[in-house]
């Protein structure tokens, strides 16, 4: 069966169809003028000559959209239609357009009092309650189309360029010799030059855009609709537990002032979200953080809430080499230290994940289920015991509200313990932090490996490799541990990397006389840098980090133990 060629749309019908579309959005945008002057305008002037509020605040807003609004409903649309309905025997829309170019003035004056106008819409809604009340009460309709009215107000802002999108388009299409073609040459040449001013007021106006459908996915409950914020990125993003090891689904909205963290809740009229947190800028860090079960994590410290994350740094990276103003809040994670003792109580910390440790951050007893279970001190963020944590004092990123915090902070907080004494106390020789505090941030190796001494069960071990210490292993039961579960100083022990039936995949085993203890990696060629540094820990050298390490082991985040 043969198909029917397709018609070859025609020069004619090119220029029917662009002036067909000039009178359909013409209609439309009449029909958003009409909702400005007819709908918001009238009723609010109606309400401000009962004094509610000033009379004069409603004036400046809506400015001299009552003018505008009358020139297009009552000539230049009525104009379109008529010539429409004669098009094929005054197939022309250039001489109508000039009756046009007269009245940009009105576009002048509008644009420039866009700003202002949208300052003191923002003012009232804030100040006045029957002043938002009528605004919500007309945004609820149907004729809104679930647009606010500052979206609304942006339309007039935005037509002027339209015009001359459309114009240039139907001179490309019409015929040197067109008897319309100098009325359409000199309407644009016109309309351009006015364009020009609105295209300025539009790149402005179109991130104000973005924040209104911000401030409308917010319930227009958080105050971002300034000129002065702008959007650098949105998205959605996971949010590591510090309970356990879940990740929940969050959204982050980040801006050149602030970030706002938010929690998803549903909505029958598109994706809505509540704010959570809100963290300023001004001293915000960024750290690269290690999390065995999640890559790519990172954390946002601020002043008002510190977040575990997972995704997304990519993106504040990038943005970093472009803007300057950024460099100074964020920094290289390798330049930013731990929470300081003078900042404790003032910036609100990381919470260490419970599955990071195995035994209380203070007095380094085990946890268990029933008789020592979990607490955050927050403080520090450190996970303590019941008996570490029953201590309360106010902090002050939370506004002065009593915290529970753990004994040591509590000391330094009352200023019962001088904070050097205290950090004068010697420690066993298991008592060194598995985190980089302690052991310095010159980590030769960590990471998990699973072990096995002596034929019992195989069971997963952080180890660390420090610099500080560079002919010995220590076994911690998780990254974050303040006490080692054992040691082994590698000096003169044998090392076997060959398979053997009962053992797992990418296997090895350290051996001297009757010791022997077995570790698997998880794949082989982690098991090859872990045995490279330890054949030279075996016989009293003293390794380098192998190659590539930085960027798989040791990213740990530094733990709080300087607090």
């Amino acid at each position: 069966m043969n198909s029917i060629p397709e018609q070859k749309e025609t020069n004619e019908q090119k220029l029917y169809k662009i002036a067909n579309e000039l009178l359909q959005t013409e209609k439309a945008y009449v029909a958003r003028l009409n909702l400005l002057d007819k709908v918001f305008y009238s009723k609010l002037l109606e309400e401000a000559r009962k004094e509610t509020f000033p009379m004069d605040v409603v004036k400046n807003i809506f400015s001299n959209i009552s003018s505008i609004n009358t020139f297009h409903s009552q000539f230049l649309l009525p104009d379109l239609e008529k010539r429409m309905g004669e098009w094929t025997s005054t197939p022309r829309i250039g001489d109508i357009l000039q009756k046009l170019t007269p009245f940009l003035k009105m576009y002048a004056e509008y644009v420039k009092n866009f700003d202002h106008a949208m300052d003191l819409l923002k003012q009232w809604l804030d100040r006045s309650p029957p002043f938002k009340a009528i605004i919500l009460e007309i945004q609820s309709q149907e004729v809104c189309g679930s647009l606010s009215l500052q979206h609304h107000m942006l339309e007039p802002v935005q037509r002027v360029p339209r015009y001359e999108m459309l114009l240039k388009d139907y001179l490309k299409k019409l015929p040197h010799d067109h008897v319309d073609r100098r009325d359409a040459e000199k309407s644009l040449e016109i309309i351009a030059t006015a364009a020009t001013h609105s295209n300025t007021a539009i790149r402005k106006t179109e991130n104000l855009k973005k924040l209104l459908e911000i401030y409308e996915m917010l319930g227009e409950e958080e105050d971002i609709v300034n000129p002065s914020n702008e959007l650098i990125k949105e998205g959605h993003i996971l949010k590591l537990a510090a309970r356990n090891t879940s990740a929940m689904d969050r959204y982050l909205f980040l801006f050149n002032n602030m970030l706002l963290y938010c929690v998803p809740k549903f909505s029958l009229v598109g994706q809505k979200f509540t704010v959570r947190t809100r963290i300023g800028i001004d001293g915000m860090k960024v750290t690269g953080t290690y999390n065995d079960d999640y890559p790519h994590t990172f954390q946002v410290s601020g002043k008002e809430r510190t977040l575990e994350l997972q995704a997304f740094q990519e993106t504040i990276h990038i943005y970093l080499q472009k803007n300057e103003t950024f460099k100074s809040a964020f920094k290289d994670p390798e330049e930013i230290p731990d929470l300081k003792i003078s900042e404790l109580g003032k910036r609100a910390p990381r919470w260490i994940r419970d599955n990071e440790v195995t035994m209380c951050m203070r007095c380094k007893e085990a946890f268990n289920a029933l008789t020592r279970r979990r607490h955050h001190c927050r403080a520090c963020g450190y996970v303590v015991c019941g008996k570490c944590s029953d201590y309360k004092a106010p902090l002050e990123y939370d506004g002065n509200r009593i915290n529970k915090v753990c004994k040591d902070c509590n000391s330094i907080l009352t200023g019962h313990i001088d904070s050097e004494e205290r950090e004068g106390k010697k420690k066993g020789i298991l008592e060194v932090s598995s985190g980089s505090c302690d052991l310095g941030s010159e980590l030769i190796m960590c990471g998990f490996l699973q072990y096995c001494e002596k034929n019992k069960p195989w069971q997963k071990v952080w180890c660390v490799i420090p610099q500080k210490e560079a002919l010995v292993l220590y076994l911690y039961g998780a990254p974050q541990d303040v006490k080692a579960q054992s040691t082994i100083p590698l000096l003169g022990y044998q090392v076997e990397d060959g398979p053997r039936a009962t053992d797992p995949p990418a296997s090895f085993r350290l051996s001297q006389s009757k010791s022997v203890h077995s570790f698997a990696a998880e794949s082989e060629d982690l098991k090859q840098r872990w045995l490279k540094v330890i054949r030279m820990a075996v016989t009293g050298e003293v390794p380098e980090s192998p190659e590539e390490n930085h960027s798989t082991e040791i990213t740990q985040e530094p733990s709080s133990d300087g607090v």
